[in-house]
């Protein structure tokens, strides 16, 4: 059997991943998405310049997947001595399998080694900007294999990462927890036992195995598809026996709040959202100040309805660090219009421009609240202001009026949604993106296929995606404000909630 870097990069992440990648059907795979092929292309753009800069660099020849020979003719390019290995392979035996490792250069120092007196050290080269501890766990298992294949352990092991540079891991501290991680991989590659499903959005959006353990998980109505269920939780959970959404809406909260990672607020919070999924239907939430009903404390949020409305979107790229648009949706009860305002950066160097058009837009309506979804878009206004050096009084006024509807609906309803992400709860409230399979992943891939190719199509995808985004909150908004009058108006009525 053999255990490779990737599989154990995997395993880090999902135990069902690196299961899957083994025994599972390959045709149930998802083809991977514009965005992750962009991810692709631009570590490879990234290894290429990283080894613009070193000297002197030789690739052993074989082809894709034979490990063998290319473990031979990597042995030939270490016994010579070059200075530095492009993409070599290692093999090496251990507890009845065969480690595989390929770490993207090896670099020749002074040492000592079944070469001679030189050894080589490993280095990975990655797109992050910081040495994410999986990165770090699997540099070391370079240094593990390396040192099988040369006689001795290196003493020193680098990533290169984007923005930061070299980055030397500690292998002091990382090579024992590597080893505990290793060993548990092949344990659990080789026992042959499918691991349970569990999704999480955070980690699960980019695998080729989600669509297929998703349709397991909602075929089983598994928990992870509860919000704040994390898989910590889950565990403690499966030790009570709950399982279910009926085990865990109908258990009191007050046996849960003793649990490690729970307390008295997330075991409310779990209980309610299973009631909610089970049922179907909105919930008011909890909260401890004033506002009763059905002799529960809740404080009902003041969002406003004012005759001028603005709703805010942005879309960036993070790895430039660019803002290429912010879309506003001006919503005027009076007049009863609904204008959208695409403040489009064509390039990356018209940022400061369409930041100006923000501002001025936004001061033409100078009492109009301005509803987003999440902080991103008040976080991102004040770091535009401080880059441009736009004053405080332009900024802070503004940042005043910003009212974060995410904030407000998990505050004040608990709702039978997945996520309570903006597209999970406008399609529950009834509204429709344009184009379904949009989302700020494939915004990025767009941007950057319009700036390699002039193709104006993939600008007005990122717009349409962008005005309903807007649109999204805006019905959002509406929906809230209706759901709580309503909900109000029937406590007054003494009528149960």
């Amino acid at each position: 059997m053999f255990i490779t870097a990737d599989l154990l990069l995997n395993y880090q992440r999902c135990s069902r991943r690196a299961f899957l990648d083994r025994y599972g059907d390959a045709e149930q795979k998802d083809p991977p998405n514009d965005y992750l092929l962009k991810l692709i292309q631009d570590s490879a753009e990234n290894r290429r310049q990283v080894l613009a800069t070193q000297e002197d660099h030789r690739q052993p020849t074989y082809k894709n997947g034979d490990w063998s020979r290319g473990a031979e003719e990597t042995l030939k390019l270490m016994r010579s001595g070059v200075e530095r290995i492009y993409q070599p392979i290692l093999l090496a035996e251990a507890e009845n399998v065969t480690l595989v490792a390929n770490p993207d250069l090896l670099v020749k120092r002074p040492g000592q080694s079944i070469f001679g007196d030189w050894i080589y050290v490993p280095s990975e080269i990655k797109l992050s900007k910081r040495p994410k501890q999986e990165y770090q766990i699997i540099v070391a298992y370079f240094a593990k294999v390396l040192a099988a294949v040369q006689g001795a352990w290196a003493e020193e092991a680098w990533l290169i990462l984007k923005e930061r540079g070299a980055f030397e891991v500690d292998l002091w501290e990382v090579v024992p927890r590597m080893e505990a991680i290793l060993t548990s991989c092949i344990a659990a590659v080789a026992g042959e036992q499918e691991p349970e499903v569990f999704i999480s959005r955070s980690r699960c959006s980019l695998c080729h195995w989600f669509s297929h353990c998703y349709a397991i998980a909602k075929s089983e109505h598994h928990l992870s598809l509860l919000p704040g269920v994390t898989q910590s939780r889950y565990l403690q959970l499966q030790a009570l026996n709950i399982t279910t959404l009926e085990a865990l809406a109908e258990i009191p909260a007050t046996q849960l709040e003793p649990l490690p990672g729970f307390g008295s607020e997330t075991a409310r919070k779990l209980t309610r959202q299973a009631r909610s999924t089970l049922q179907n239907v909105a919930l008011l939430g909890e909260s401890s100040a004033a506002h009763t009903v059905g002799k529960r404390p809740f404080v009902v949020p003041k969002i406003p309805t004012a005759a001028i409305e603005l709703y805010f979107d942005i879309e960036a790229e993070p790895s430039l660090n660019l803002v290429y648009l912010h879309g506003v949706l001006v919503v005027d009860r009076i007049q009863q219009t609904e204008t959208f305002h695409p403040l489009l950066a064509e390039t990356p160097e018209e940022e400061s421009r369409v930041w100006q058009k923000l501002l001025d837009l936004m001061w033409a309506y100078p009492t109009a609240p301005i509803f987003h979804f999440c902080p991103y878009e008040s976080q991102t206004m004040e770091r535009l202001g401080k880059l441009f050096e736009t004053p405080d009084e332009l900024i802070k006024p503004l940042l005043a009026r910003f009212i974060d509807l995410h904030d407000s609906v998990t505050r004040s309803v608990t709702l039978p949604v997945e996520s309570y992400a903006l597209k999970h709860i406008a399609r529950w409230v009834g509204f429709d993106w344009r184009d379904s399979s949009a989302n700020g992943a494939q915004s990025i891939y767009w941007y950057a296929q319009w700036l390699a190719t002039g193709d104006r199509r993939y600008l007005d995808s990122i717009v349409i995606y962008n005005e309903d985004d807007c649109r999204a909150t805006y019905q959002v908004k509406e929906w809230l404000v209706s759901f709580l009058e309503a909900a109000t108006l029937a406590d007054d009525l003494g009528y149960a909630v």
